[in-house]
Protein backbone atom coordinates (compact mmCIF):
# COMPACT_ATOMS: atom_id res chain seq x y z
CA UNK A 1 0.00 0.00 0.00
CA UNK A 2 1.27 3.47 -1.27
CA UNK A 3 1.96 5.31 1.64
CA UNK A 4 0.81 9.24 0.14
CA UNK A 5 0.37 12.43 1.42
CA UNK A 6 -3.15 13.58 0.47
CA UNK A 7 -4.23 17.27 0.19
CA UNK A 8 -7.35 17.72 -1.85
CA UNK A 9 -7.84 20.67 -4.06
CA UNK A 10 -11.43 20.28 -2.81
CA UNK A 11 -10.18 21.01 0.79
CA UNK A 12 -8.38 24.16 -0.56
CA UNK A 13 -9.53 27.00 1.76
CA UNK A 14 -12.12 24.96 3.89
CA UNK A 15 -11.57 24.04 7.84
CA UNK A 16 -14.15 21.11 7.49
CA UNK A 17 -14.81 18.21 5.22
CA UNK A 18 -17.90 16.40 6.18
CA UNK A 19 -18.80 13.30 3.68
CA UNK A 20 -21.34 10.03 3.75
CA UNK A 21 -19.48 6.88 1.92
CA UNK A 22 -21.84 4.02 1.10
CA UNK A 23 -19.07 1.79 -1.47
CA UNK A 24 -16.38 -0.47 0.10
CA UNK A 25 -13.42 1.77 0.64
CA UNK A 26 -11.41 2.18 -2.83
CA UNK A 27 -8.24 3.44 -1.08
CA UNK A 28 -4.92 1.26 -1.87
CA UNK A 29 -2.50 3.08 -0.36
CA UNK A 30 -2.25 3.88 3.37
CA UNK A 31 -2.18 7.44 3.86
CA UNK A 32 -2.12 10.55 6.07
CA UNK A 33 -3.16 14.32 5.60
CA UNK A 34 -3.06 17.38 7.46
CA UNK A 35 -6.81 17.49 8.61
CA UNK A 36 -7.77 15.40 12.01
CA UNK A 37 -10.03 12.48 10.82
CA UNK A 38 -13.20 11.35 12.82
CA UNK A 39 -14.20 8.06 11.00
CA UNK A 40 -17.55 6.47 12.02
CA UNK A 41 -18.21 2.99 10.51
CA UNK A 42 -22.11 2.55 10.72
CA UNK A 43 -21.93 -0.40 8.24
CA UNK A 44 -19.32 -3.21 7.04
CA UNK A 45 -16.27 -4.75 8.01
CA UNK A 46 -12.78 -5.02 7.58
CA UNK A 47 -8.95 -4.90 8.72
CA UNK A 48 -7.79 -1.01 9.43
CA UNK A 49 -4.27 0.14 9.78
CA UNK A 50 -3.78 2.89 11.74
CA UNK A 51 0.43 3.67 12.51
CA UNK A 52 1.97 0.58 13.85
CA UNK A 53 -1.72 -1.14 14.55
CA UNK A 54 -3.71 -3.43 13.18
CA UNK A 55 -7.11 -4.79 13.73
CA UNK A 56 -10.65 -5.79 12.47
CA UNK A 57 -13.04 -3.23 12.52
CA UNK A 58 -16.84 -3.73 12.65
CA UNK A 59 -20.55 -1.67 12.47
CA UNK A 60 -20.14 1.05 15.15
CA UNK A 61 -16.57 1.85 15.26
CA UNK A 62 -15.63 5.35 15.76
CA UNK A 63 -12.20 6.76 15.85
CA UNK A 64 -10.26 9.83 15.86
CA UNK A 65 -7.20 10.05 14.07
CA UNK A 66 -4.74 12.80 14.25
CA UNK A 67 -3.36 15.09 11.27
CA UNK A 68 -0.63 13.46 9.22
CA UNK A 69 -1.21 10.27 10.78
CA UNK A 70 -0.97 6.98 8.43
CA UNK A 71 -3.98 4.92 8.22
CA UNK A 72 -6.49 2.89 5.79
CA UNK A 73 -9.62 0.76 6.45
CA UNK A 74 -10.00 -1.57 3.78
CA UNK A 75 -13.35 -3.45 4.15
CA UNK A 76 -13.54 -7.42 3.90
CA UNK A 77 -12.63 -9.07 0.18
CA UNK A 78 -16.53 -10.18 0.60
CA UNK A 79 -17.72 -6.36 -0.56
CA UNK A 80 -15.55 -5.97 -3.21
CA UNK A 81 -17.20 -8.78 -4.89
CA UNK A 82 -19.34 -8.21 -8.10
CA UNK A 83 -23.28 -9.01 -7.60
CA UNK A 84 -22.55 -8.62 -3.91
CA UNK A 85 -25.03 -7.26 -1.83
CA UNK A 86 -23.11 -6.28 1.25
CA UNK A 87 -23.76 -2.71 2.19
CA UNK A 88 -21.63 -0.13 3.39
CA UNK A 89 -21.81 3.57 5.29
CA UNK A 90 -19.40 5.14 6.62
CA UNK A 91 -19.29 9.34 7.51
CA UNK A 92 -16.04 10.84 7.40
CA UNK A 93 -15.90 14.19 8.83
CA UNK A 94 -12.12 15.85 7.98
CA UNK A 95 -11.52 18.73 10.02
CA UNK A 96 -8.63 21.60 10.82
CA UNK A 97 -7.70 21.92 14.39
CA UNK A 98 -8.60 25.53 13.65
CA UNK A 99 -12.29 24.86 12.32
CA UNK A 100 -13.60 26.51 14.63
CA UNK A 101 -11.02 30.16 14.80
CA UNK A 102 -7.50 30.06 15.62
CA UNK A 103 -6.56 29.28 19.25
CA UNK A 104 -10.07 28.11 19.91
CA UNK A 105 -8.70 25.04 21.72
CA UNK A 106 -5.87 26.98 23.27
CA UNK A 107 -8.71 28.53 26.04
CA UNK A 108 -9.20 26.37 29.17
CA UNK A 109 -12.59 25.66 28.73
CA UNK A 110 -11.69 23.24 25.59
CA UNK A 111 -8.52 21.58 27.62
CA UNK A 112 -10.17 18.50 27.31
CA UNK A 113 -10.30 18.60 23.73
CA UNK A 114 -6.78 19.78 22.92
CA UNK A 115 -5.90 16.97 25.47
CA UNK A 116 -8.09 14.34 23.16
CA UNK A 117 -6.25 16.02 19.83
CA UNK A 118 -3.09 15.58 21.06
CA UNK A 119 -3.80 11.59 22.00
CA UNK A 120 -5.23 11.19 18.35
CA UNK A 121 -1.93 11.13 16.94
CA UNK A 122 -1.65 7.94 18.01
CA UNK A 123 -5.41 7.17 16.67
CA UNK A 124 -8.17 6.63 19.43
CA UNK A 125 -10.83 4.29 18.73
CA UNK A 126 -14.14 4.70 20.72
CA UNK A 127 -15.85 1.92 23.09
CA UNK A 128 -19.44 0.95 21.03
CA UNK A 129 -21.85 2.25 24.07
CA UNK A 130 -20.02 5.63 22.79
CA UNK A 131 -20.65 5.59 19.43
CA UNK A 132 -24.02 3.95 20.10
CA UNK A 133 -25.38 6.65 21.92
CA UNK A 134 -23.81 8.79 19.27
CA UNK A 135 -25.24 7.02 16.05
CA UNK A 136 -28.38 9.55 15.18
CA UNK A 137 -26.47 12.22 15.31
CA UNK A 138 -23.50 11.33 13.32
CA UNK A 139 -25.35 10.03 10.61
CA UNK A 140 -27.75 13.15 10.36
CA UNK A 141 -24.50 15.55 10.32
CA UNK A 142 -23.87 15.36 6.85
CA UNK A 143 -27.19 16.64 6.13
CA UNK A 144 -26.63 19.82 7.65
CA UNK A 145 -25.16 23.45 6.37
CA UNK A 146 -21.81 24.27 7.00
CA UNK A 147 -21.94 26.25 10.35
CA UNK A 148 -24.57 23.55 12.04
CA UNK A 149 -21.88 21.14 11.15
CA UNK A 150 -19.00 22.83 12.40
CA UNK A 151 -20.99 23.25 15.52
CA UNK A 152 -22.13 20.11 15.71
CA UNK A 153 -18.52 18.52 15.13
CA UNK A 154 -17.40 20.45 17.97
CA UNK A 155 -20.14 19.06 20.05
CA UNK A 156 -19.02 15.87 19.15
CA UNK A 157 -15.18 16.39 19.92
CA UNK A 158 -16.29 17.76 23.55
CA UNK A 159 -18.16 15.02 24.51
CA UNK A 160 -16.22 12.09 23.19
CA UNK A 161 -13.47 14.59 24.86
CA UNK A 162 -15.08 13.84 28.67
CA UNK A 163 -15.72 9.53 28.17
CA UNK A 164 -13.44 7.08 29.56
CA UNK A 165 -14.43 4.38 27.02
CA UNK A 166 -11.67 4.43 24.55
CA UNK A 167 -8.07 2.94 23.67
CA UNK A 168 -5.21 3.97 21.84
CA UNK A 169 -4.07 2.34 18.67
CA UNK A 170 -1.00 2.85 17.63
CA UNK A 171 2.00 2.04 19.87
CA UNK A 172 4.24 4.87 19.15
CA UNK A 173 3.79 8.66 17.17
CA UNK A 174 3.58 7.19 13.38
CA UNK A 175 2.70 10.47 12.01
CA UNK A 176 4.43 11.31 8.48
CA UNK A 177 5.59 14.76 7.90
CA UNK A 178 7.69 13.63 5.40
CA UNK A 179 7.90 10.10 3.66
CA UNK A 180 10.97 7.76 2.37
CA UNK A 181 10.87 5.45 -0.36
CA UNK A 182 6.68 5.61 0.12
CA UNK A 183 6.72 3.23 -3.57
CA UNK A 184 8.30 0.07 -1.72
CA UNK A 185 6.18 0.32 1.33
CA UNK A 186 3.08 0.51 -0.93
CA UNK A 187 4.25 -2.63 -2.83
CA UNK A 188 5.54 -5.06 0.29
CA UNK A 189 2.31 -4.20 2.47
CA UNK A 190 0.09 -4.45 -0.77
CA UNK A 191 1.77 -8.39 -1.85
CA UNK A 192 1.25 -8.91 1.67
CA UNK A 193 -2.32 -8.02 2.33
CA UNK A 194 -2.58 -9.69 -1.01
CA UNK A 195 -1.17 -12.97 0.03
CA UNK A 196 -0.56 -13.72 3.29
CA UNK A 197 -2.73 -16.79 3.19
CA UNK A 198 0.06 -18.60 1.10
CA UNK A 199 3.83 -19.13 2.08
CA UNK A 200 5.83 -15.40 2.52
CA UNK A 201 9.43 -15.33 2.95
CA UNK A 202 11.28 -12.80 4.00
CA UNK A 203 13.33 -12.98 0.71
CA UNK A 204 10.29 -12.57 -1.01
CA UNK A 205 9.49 -9.14 0.44
CA UNK A 206 13.04 -7.99 0.10
CA UNK A 207 13.04 -9.02 -3.66
CA UNK A 208 9.98 -7.06 -4.12
CA UNK A 209 11.44 -3.94 -2.90
CA UNK A 210 14.33 -4.23 -4.52
CA UNK A 211 17.00 -4.65 -1.27
CA UNK A 212 18.69 -6.89 0.61
CA UNK A 213 16.84 -8.60 3.29
CA UNK A 214 18.93 -7.07 6.19
CA UNK A 215 18.14 -4.01 4.39
CA UNK A 216 14.55 -4.70 3.75
CA UNK A 217 14.16 -4.97 7.49
CA UNK A 218 15.80 -1.88 8.86
CA UNK A 219 13.10 -0.02 6.36
CA UNK A 220 9.74 -1.70 6.83
CA UNK A 221 10.98 -1.30 10.89
CA UNK A 222 11.24 2.31 10.62
CA UNK A 223 8.34 2.99 8.14
CA UNK A 224 5.88 0.48 10.30
CA UNK A 225 7.67 -0.22 13.81
CA UNK A 226 7.19 -3.51 13.40
CA UNK A 227 8.97 -6.41 11.73
CA UNK A 228 8.07 -7.98 8.92
CA UNK A 229 7.10 -11.27 11.08
CA UNK A 230 5.30 -9.36 13.58
CA UNK A 231 3.20 -7.54 10.60
CA UNK A 232 2.47 -10.87 8.58
CA UNK A 233 1.39 -12.79 11.89
CA UNK A 234 -1.39 -9.65 12.61
CA UNK A 235 -2.93 -9.72 9.29
CA UNK A 236 -3.24 -13.37 9.71
CA UNK A 237 -4.55 -13.47 12.83
CA UNK A 238 -6.70 -10.25 12.52
CA UNK A 239 -8.19 -11.91 9.33
CA UNK A 240 -8.45 -15.56 11.42
CA UNK A 241 -10.37 -13.61 13.93
CA UNK A 242 -13.08 -12.34 11.61
CA UNK A 243 -13.39 -15.49 10.01
CA UNK A 244 -13.86 -16.77 12.90
CA UNK A 245 -16.77 -14.19 14.34
CA UNK A 246 -18.37 -14.50 10.31
CA UNK A 247 -18.21 -18.30 8.61
CA UNK A 248 -18.61 -21.62 10.35
CA UNK A 249 -15.48 -22.56 8.77
CA UNK A 250 -13.82 -25.08 11.59
CA UNK A 251 -10.97 -23.62 13.28
CA UNK A 252 -8.33 -26.02 12.20
CA UNK A 253 -9.33 -24.78 8.49
CA UNK A 254 -9.39 -21.15 9.46
CA UNK A 255 -5.18 -22.31 10.57
CA UNK A 256 -4.42 -22.93 6.70
CA UNK A 257 -6.96 -20.78 5.52
CA UNK A 258 -5.09 -17.84 7.01
CA UNK A 259 -1.85 -19.31 5.67
CA UNK A 260 -0.34 -21.12 9.10
CA UNK A 261 1.16 -24.52 8.63
CA UNK A 262 0.96 -25.75 12.22
CA UNK A 263 -2.11 -25.33 14.80
CA UNK A 264 -0.03 -24.99 17.93
CA UNK A 265 1.88 -22.27 16.12
CA UNK A 266 -1.54 -20.19 14.80
CA UNK A 267 -2.82 -21.02 18.64
CA UNK A 268 -0.27 -19.49 20.17
CA UNK A 269 0.23 -16.40 18.16
CA UNK A 270 -4.07 -15.88 17.63
CA UNK A 271 -3.29 -16.25 22.00
CA UNK A 272 -0.83 -13.23 21.85
CA UNK A 273 -2.26 -11.08 19.50
CA UNK A 274 -6.14 -11.58 20.38
CA UNK A 275 -5.79 -12.19 24.39
CA UNK A 276 -7.68 -15.55 23.90
CA UNK A 277 -7.71 -18.75 22.29
CA UNK A 278 -9.43 -19.16 19.35
CA UNK A 279 -11.73 -21.39 20.33
CA UNK A 280 -12.46 -19.50 23.15
CA UNK A 281 -12.59 -16.07 21.11
CA UNK A 282 -15.63 -17.67 19.12
CA UNK A 283 -17.56 -18.78 21.69
CA UNK A 284 -17.16 -15.43 23.87
CA UNK A 285 -18.31 -13.35 20.97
Amino acid sequence: MKLVLKNNESFVNKRISIVKKEVPCLDSAWHYHPEFELLYISRSSGIGFVGDNVSHFSPGELVLLGAYLPHLFRNDPAYYEEGGDLKVKTIVMKFLKNFMGDGTFDNPEFASVNKLLEESKYGVVFGKEVSRKLHDEILEISTLSKGEQSIRLLDFLFRLSLVEDKKQLSSSDMRQFSTDNPDRLDSVIKYISNNYMNTISLADVAGIACMTTNSFCRFFKKMTNKSFTEFLNQIRIRNAARMLIQENHPISEICYLVGYKSIPNFNKQFKQIMGDTPKGYRYKL
